[in-house]
This record gives structure tokens, C-alpha cells and sequence, in this order.
């Protein structure tokens, strides 16, 4: 009699237990913790193994959850950003820009200047790596957990322009407005139409003291009027955008034509013919 009660009372714990199981595994589906959910058996079996406290497994489970919500997120703003290319700032070769502050390179990846909507302006020749550090900066922000896009400033002018004539003008640049760091890539590159500059303006003085602009130009300031065709509209752009920024300078030779050459020496070594001696 008392062993029946035994199986009796086991087959009903077995029981209990797996209604409860079910009934975590409602809950979370309720609560569309999904990834908790997928883990749940695993973390229960590696918490009867290692005797983890009830806190302690509430905890491993949950942190399932956090890590694939934060993974979605990441995602989300990887794609919102659009970077071109994977650049980072740890994979940028300083030793090809000598003149280049490391510190202040180091400094700008912590994104620290986005909390004081700081702007950064980066200056100099093609292929002197103005774009690679713009997209490590970029990179870097949504990482972070910044809200970032990048474009470029003749894709921008041309997408303001089709607004204007589709009138979503308003719409667009509350789109413009909204990311934490705006990357303007290539101003000067291309000539710009003449409703260029007033976009361009507009953008700027919409997120003026508000959020950061990270920009790249070939053209030195002096110049802006001639790119953007617009002396008095350059100068009032540049009035907001250096009143509190961080202007970098960069120098050297284009590190496309670096390679081209290393390339030319390393095929011209390999096809040179062999000296016998005579």
C-alpha cells in the first residue's frame, strides 16, 4: 500500500512539474520572450546540474533574452544606417596619416561628442582615408546604440530635390533630423545643383546644437561658397557647423595610389627575369 502511494505521489510530482514547465513556457510565449523561451529547457537542465539558486536561474534565462533583443536591435540600426562598407576605426592605418591625432581618434570612438552634439569635420585630398574614418565613426555610434545614416552629400541634395517636387519636403527633413549622428560623405566631389546649397543649409540648421554631423570634404572652407555655388549660404553652414565641432586635417598620398604602386613593384619582382651568372 505505502510503495503505491510512493509511485502514486512520484507520477503526480513528475506531473505537476511538467504542467508548470508548460505553463513557463505559455508565459513566456505570451510575453513573446522567444528566445527565453527556445533556451528555457537548457537552462533549467544546466540549473539542476550545477545546483543554481532560483535568482541565479532567473537571471541566465532572462540575459538569453536581453542578448537576442539587443542582437535584433543592433541589426535594425546596422540597417538603418546604410554604411558602405565595413571600415572600422581600430582597422584604419595611422601609419599612413602621421599627422593624425590617435588620442583624438580614440576619444571620437567613444562617441562621447555625441552628447554634446558636437560635429566632426574631416578635411583633405582623396583617398587620404576621410571616408574610412567617417564610417569607423559611424560604425562605432551604432554599436553604441546611436541612431546613425550615412549618405553622401550629392545623394542627399537629390533626395531633398526630389521632395520638393513630390512634396514631402517636410517629411524629408524630419527624416534628415532624426539620427543622433548624420555622416554627409563626399561634399565637393560632385557639382551640386543649385537648390543644393538651401537643402544642405537646411539640414544643418535643423540639427544645429540638437545632434552631430560627421562630414567629409576635399575642399577647404574657403571654398564652400564655390562648391555650393552660394557665398552667404556657405557662410551661415559653416557659422553652425564649426561653432562646436572637431576639424581634422588629413594629408599624405591617396592610399589607392599606395597600393597601385605596391602592386606594380610586387608584379614587376615577380615576372623580373632570373641573373645566371656567367
Amino acid at each position: 500500500m505505502t510503495t503505491t502511494s510512493n509511485r502514486t505521489s512520484s507520477a503526480g510530482s513528475r506531473g505537476s512539474a511538467a504542467s508548470l514547465y508548460q505553463q513557463l513556457r505559455g508565459h513566456l510565449a505570451v510575453l513573446k520572450l522567444d528566445a527565453a523561451a527556445a533556451a528555457l529547457p537548457s537552462v533549467l537542465e544546466t540549473a539542476t546540474a550545477e545546483k543554481w539558486t532560483m535568482t541565479a536561474t532567473l537571471e541566465h534565462l532572462l540575459k538569453v533574452e536581453v542578448d537576442a533583443t539587443e542582437a535584433r536591435r543592433l541589426a535594425g540600426r546596422m540597417r538603418f544606417a546604410c554604411l558602405p562598407t565595413g571600415a572600422t576605426l581600430a582597422d584604419f592605418d595611422f601609419d599612413a596619416a602621421p599627422g593624425l591625432d590617435q588620442a583624438l581618434i580614440r576619444e571620437l570612438g567613444t562617441c562621447a561628442y555625441l552628447e554634446s552634439a558636437t560635429n566632426v569635420m574631416l578635411v583633405g585630398p582623396p583617398g587620404t582615408g576621410k571616408t574610412h574614418l567617417a564610417v569607423g565613426l559611424a560604425h562605432a555610434a551604432v554599436h553604441a546604440g546611436y541612431r546613425t545614416y550615412v549618405t553622401t552629400a550629392a545623394d542627399l541634395a537629390a533626395r531633398c530635390h526630389k521632395a520638393a517636387i513630390e512634396g514631402r519636403w517636410s517629411t524629408t527633413m524630419r527624416f534628415f533630423a532624426g539620427p543622433t549622428l548624420l555622416v554627409i560623405d563626399e561634399l565637393g566631389y560632385l557639382p551640386l545643383p543649385a537648390e543644393a546649397a538651401s537643402a544642405l543649409f537646411q539640414v544643418v540648421a535643423q540639427r544645429y546644437l540638437k545632434t552631430s554631423i560627421v562630414i567629409t570634404t576635399n575642399r577647404s572652407v574657403s571654398e564652400w561658397g564655390e562648391v555650393l555655388g552660394d557665398t552667404t549660404v556657405a557662410a551661415a553652414m559653416l557659422d553652425r557647423l564649426l561653432h562646436r565641432s572637431v576639424v581634422l586635417k588629413l594629408d599624405g598620398d591617396s592610399y589607392r595610389l599606395r597600393d597601385h604602386h605596391a602592386r606594380n613593384e610586387t608584379h614587376r619582382t615577380a615576372i623580373a627575369p632570373s641573373r645566371r651568372p656567367l
